[in-house]
């Protein structure tokens, strides 16, 4: 009856205030306890905290320890809302571990009750990591429990217990490990919750689920999760033998440990044939969710061939014609990155691709659309985009998105359809949509104006016809930036200008100040004085504007197209500051009191041009392509490269920073921008180097890594013999204390003085790696009180004029102008060790550590070729500032005598000039 009258109130006795059940929490104290009354008060408790009502810690604690006085009662359903709410309740109320005794009541191993599970998971919230030893003996007989609920329970709270304790769950691995083998398990009966509770109403059933192979799998990952030759020889034991239809049971299971193998895979080259063939094996599994992941799997693999995809390709393909539609989402999905990489490996597949375009589920049919734009040829291509055209209205703004960015990337491996695909974007950029799609296409016009000159007029018409009633100001201001750069470079450029004014007199203020800087790079950029009057007259108009972004804008460029110096600067200048050092650089002015006397010097900032600063943010913009789920690692492009260079330098600032014995030694001026790799990756100690150069010293930092697990390493230190001429001392070494396979990387430092700071110090140093080694005792963990005297020859490293440098971006041609009366130096080198042009242009990159400009890292001729180069050089005690450098490297080549090298350097000092030409 109690039921029924709740039905009829149509939940709405949920919808009660945090005061009124915390007022009604008195039901908790009556005696008798009423399980009824108890249980709806818990539910509503249960429901605000899921909908996100907030209790302040006094009100949690008292409705806590409110709650813990039902545990007199035996009613078995109460008792797992009891748990529901303790569990809940934990991390905002005070002093819950008091309540840890009644807790392990329920946790007893002869205790056959509904709610030992619950119990144990709750038990998992209230404990700290001093009181995780005293339920050890609980928890590893839950572990291997004959019922697959508790068991399952105790694996996913001793996981959550990891970062708590994780030396104490380390030792379960056995228990762990039993509970991925186990062979008859059991799980309780919905009847003992519905017959009422009670100790009696227990009742066993088999289980067919083994889901406590799924979890325990998890923890066992996570116990041995930086011990890679662990997993890999988990995986091959329940998987790669043969024997994982006999031991892994879930399917939920078999698809984690497929996640293992790729792991493996990726890590270990040797075990890839391995891995590949049991993944292969997994497409003839039994269930269809294993089946897709390991096909997943494969396709995502490292510098996956052809050769490796025909089954996988084959049994995709049978899942195109399920009747099912997950697994035909899955599979198209799968098939669609793929596409990406290897189109003519999805491109045998077509058929069946074309068949799913017409599915009633539009998510399937997306896919197999922009599946077909990425292995279809360039004839089917109008067939494709009248289809597309045909559904867009009918699917949601995330897959229109995807759809976009497929036709992004045909655009640009079929220049020749631009024209279609051009009206096709400008039609849906017209269409109702949100800031995200409309953001998509505007971002694949703007790629096909980089990409295809010929579009470019046509696609600018159609940006102007959109921001005449563009409803989103970013978007309206990426497009008006875009106009006042490719504008003026097309045949008819005062066409535009009426659009962009029209913002002015339209727009809001952030749009408005917008359109003046587009205004203004017209009146400069184009050669012509009428239009330049023009432009002066409208930028006037706008110095009456409301706001005063716009005023001041409208005042400097009127100022700009006056003066053609100050227009250079700041309309045609086409460097920028690299944001990540120019960040580093202010965060240590700031922080540095002693520099506050002086201003802060930018000329020190290294530059890089537009186009690699838009590159970057490309980069880091993620592709609709890739929703929902890893996709293939991607080569690091140069725009990354520089980022993450840039973080790698901020982090070995404050890495030297926080060594005592380089306190003294002031900031530092440079460091390397990657380690120098000093042995194999796969040699039994890992060592590589990092260069740090300050004013008078020269800190040499060894990364070094011990892989062999039953050794530990002490006294760990790097003997360097520095070559006579180096023009160094050695002043101390910070040794490593002790070394570990377990502990990952450790730092080693080697401090050197320079003897003339005046000048720039190279030369090559011999370095030995020296240490105690001792072994570790099986029984203990720990290692041997007696080692001995050991040491491992590394490779040498260099101190060269790339150390010195920092790449930077500069307009070549006007800068060099510019540094005609500064020092200057020309000598002809043969470079009789580089095969060819392209290799002379890479050894000389590389050996001075200068930015190659303007493309010419990439000859273009076979005989004769002109590198440009530009850096800036660390100041020396007599120069407080970097000094520009340039390079211009003239270079003929034929077969008989190699490479041939005029070097002319211009710098702004002469030490500068004298660095890179000793560098040859």
């Amino acid at each position: 009856m109690s039921f029924k009258k709740d039905e009829e109130a149509g939940g709405m006795s949920f919808y009660h205030d945090k005061s009124t059940i915390l007022q009604e929490a008195r039901v908790f104290n009556e005696s008798p306890i009423s399980p009824r009354k108890c249980r709806a008060l818990l539910t509503r408790i249960v429901y605000l905290l899921y909908v996100g009502e907030t209790f302040s810690t006094q009100e949690a604690t008292t409705l806590f320890f409110g709650v813990t006085k039902l545990f007199q009662h035996k009613d078995a359903a109460l008792r797992q809302m009891v748990y529901l709410v303790i569990k809940e309740l934990s991390t905002i109320a005070e002093d819950v571990i008091m309540v840890t005794s009644s807790i392990m009541k329920d946790m007893q191993p002869n205790l056959e009750v509904v709610y030992r599970p619950n119990a144990i998971r709750a038990l998992a919230r209230i404990i700290d990591a001093q009181s995780v030893q005293s339920v050890e003996r609980f928890f590893k007989s839950a572990l291997v429990d004959r019922s697959s609920s508790i068991s399952s329970a105790s694996l996913v709270s001793s996981y959550h217990l990891f970062p708590l304790s994780p030396s104490i769950i380390k030792r379960w691995s056995n228990e762990a490990q039993e509970a991925v083998n186990a062979k008859s398990v059991s799980s309780f009966s919905a009847s003992s919750y519905v017959s009422g509770g009670g100790s009696g109403g227990y009742q066993a059933v088999a289980s067919s689920s083994y889901i406590m192979q799924y979890h325990a799998l998890g923890l066992l990952y996570l116990i041995r999760e930086k011990d890679r030759m662990a997993i890999t020889k988990m995986v091959q034991q329940l998987g790669s033998n043969g024997k994982s239809n006999n031991i892994i049971k879930n399917p939920m299971a078999m698809c984690m440990l497929i996640r293992f193998a790729r792991k493996v895979m990726d890590e270990d080259p040797n075990v890839r044939k391995q891995m590949h063939e049991y993944l292969e094996s997994l497409l003839r599994h039994k269930s269809e969710m294993v089946n897709i992941e390991a096909a997943r799997v494969i396709c995502e693999m490292r510098d996956v061939q052809p050769g490796d995809l025909y089954r996988t390709v084959a049994v995709l393909q049978l899942f195109m014609n399920s009747p099912k539609p997950v697994i035909k989402f899955a599979a198209v999905k799968t098939l669609n990155k793929l596409a990406q990489i290897l189109p003519q490996s999805v491109a045998t597949v077509n058929v069946e691709l074309e068949n799913l375009i017409t599915d009633s589920n539009r998510s399937i049919a997306t896919y197999a659309i922009t599946t077909l734009l990425k292995t279809g040829n360039e004839a089917s291509v109008d067939r494709l985009m009248k289809q597309i055209s045909s559904f867009m209205a009918d699917i949601t703004d995330e897959f229109k998105i995807i759809v976009v960015d497929a036709i992004r990337s045909l655009c640009l491996k079929f220049p020749g359809k631009q024209a279609i695909m051009l009206s096709f974007l400008s039609g849906v950029l017209r269409d109702e949509g949100g800031y995200d799609f409309k953001h998509a296409v505007v971002e694949a016009i703007f790629d096909m104006i980089k990409f295809i000159k010929d579009c470019r007029e046509t696609a600018l018409a159609h940006l102007c016809e959109f921001i005449e009633d563009c409803e989103f100001t970013k978007l309206s201001v990426r497009i008006l930036h875009l106009l006042g750069i490719e504008g003026p470079k097309t045949r008819n450029p005062t066409k535009f200008i009426r659009y962009i004014y029209n913002r002015v007199v339209l727009e809001n203020a952030v749009v408005r100040a917008a359109a003046v800087s587009s205004l203004a790079k017209f009146g400069v950029c184009i050669d012509d004085k009428a239009v330049m009057k023009s432009v002066n007259v409208l930028l006037r108009r706008c110095l009456d504007d409301v706001d005063d972004e716009v005023r001041d804008r409208a005042a400097m460029y009127i100022k700009v197209l006056e003066e053609k110096s100050l227009a250079d600067v700041f309309v045609r200048e086409e460097a920028t500051f690299s944001l990540g050092q120019l960040e580093e650089q202010l965060v240590s002015y700031v922080k540095d009191e002693t520099k506050h006397s002086s201003a802060f010097d930018v000329s020190s900032i290294p530059r890089v041009s537009k186009e690699a600063a838009a590159a970057e943010i490309a980069q880091n913009r993620s592709s609709a392509l890739d929703i929902a789920g890893p996709s293939t690692p991607k080569p690091e492009s140069s725009a990354q490269a520089s980022t993450s260079a840039e973080a790698q330098s901020s982090s070995y600032a404050a890495q030297l920073a926080a060594v005592p014995e380089l306190e003294s030694y002031g900031p530092v001026l440079r460091s390397s921008s990657k380690p120098v790799e000093l042995t194999e990756s796969e040699t039994e100690y890992v060592v590589s180097a990092v260069k740090h150069i300050f004013k008078e010293h020269v800190v040499f930092q060894f990364n070094v890594s011990n892989t062999i697990p039953d050794t530990v390493l002490e006294q760990v230190a790097v003997i360097m013999n520095p070559s006579p001429d180096s023009g160094l001392t050695e002043d101390f070494i910070v040794p490593i204390d002790s070394l570990s396979a377990a502990s990952g990387n450790s730092v080693v430092y080697v401090s050197f003085t320079r003897d003339d700071p005046a000048t720039y110090a190279a030369g090559t140093f011999g370095c030995t790696l020296k240490f105690v080694s001792k072994e570790i005792d099986p029984n203990s963990g720990e290692p041997e009180e007696e080692g001995y005297d050991d040491e491992y020859q590394v490779e040498e490293l260099d101190l060269g004029a790339g150390d010195y440098i920092t790449p930077t971006y500069v307009t070549f041609s006007s800068e060099w102008d510019k540094l005609a009366e500064s020092a200057s130096l020309t000598e002809t080198f043969a470079l009789s060790s580089s095969e060819s042009l392209k290799d002379a242009c890479k050894s000389l990159i590389e050996v001075l550590n200068m930015l190659p400009l303007g493309g010419t890292e990439t000859p273009t001729s076979n005989s004769v070729h002109t590198l440009n180069l530009a850096g800036l050089v660390i100041p020396t005690n007599e120069h407080d500032k970097s000094t520009k450098v340039l390079a211009r490297c003239r270079m003929t080549y034929s077969p008989g005598s190699g490479v041939t090298l005029e070097l002319s350097v211009r710098a702004e000092n002469e030490q500068g000039a004298r660095l890179v030409m000793a560098a040859i």
